[in-house]
This record gives structure tokens, sequence and C-alpha cells, in this order.
């Protein structure tokens, strides 16, 4: 049974940077895309970004794009979020997924509900 577990949360000030990752464990998910969901007080969890199996490929949500970047290291079976020019709209919960492999190697989703595996999350709160 494939475990996420999302680290690197915190405080930050608006215009700065931080770091996110995510560390799997009991099994794989290096041959499915893996993504990062945010969800906001009272809202539904939302798609951020997500990488590919290869890491070759790579979708952000446009909030996000050019401030971004996520990648990931299957030898390490790790994947990353490095956040930058951070604005306080950016503070939330943020959740690591791992993609159904029902849906095979090459399929790369945003939807929430393709994703088989998640992290408890982690708390990034952007000051102002």
């Amino acid at each position: 049974q494939v475990q996420l577990e999302e680290f690197g949360g915190g405080l930050v000030q608006a215009g700065g940077s931080l770091r996110i990752w995510c560390v799997a464990s009991g099994g794989t998910v290096n041959n499915v895309a893996m993504g990062w969901f945010r969800q906001f007080p009272g809202e539904e969890r939302e798609f951020v970004a997500v990488i590919s199996w290869n890491g070759m490929n790579t979708y952000y949500t446009q909030s996000v794009k050019g401030r971004f970047t996520i990648s990931r290291d299957n030898a390490q079976n790790q994947m990353y979020l490095q956040m930058g020019s951070l604005k306080p709209e950016d503070t939330a919960v943020y959740y690591c997924a791992g993609q159904s492999p029902v849906y095979g190697k090459g399929y790369i989703s945003v939807r929430p509900d393709e994703f088989a595996h998640w992290g408890q999350g982690t708390q990034v709160t952007v000051s102002a």
C-alpha cells in the first residue's frame, strides 16, 4: 500500500520562496503521474501542478505558472514543489497525490478523483 507524506510546509512572507516535497513509501508511484493539489478553508481541493511519470511533462494551474516548479526524483521516490513569488492567496494546505494506475503510464490528469494515493497535507502560510 503506497503511502505519501509531505514535508516542508511553513510560514513565509509574501514574495518569498518555499520548497515542499513528498516522499512515497510502501510501494512505488514511479510509473504514474503525480500531482500537487491545495485546499483553502471551506473549499474543495484544487489542482496546482502535475508531472508525468518520467518527469518529461508538467502542467500548472494558471495562477501559479511561472512561480511554481514541480519535479520528481524516481530514484528517491520523491516529488517536489518549488514555490516562488509567494502571495497570501497561496495560503492553503498542500497535498501530494499519486495518480491511479488504472489509467496507464502515459495518462496525466488534473482531476482529484483520478488520483488514488494522497498524503496528509502540509500547511503553507504566506503572510502579507
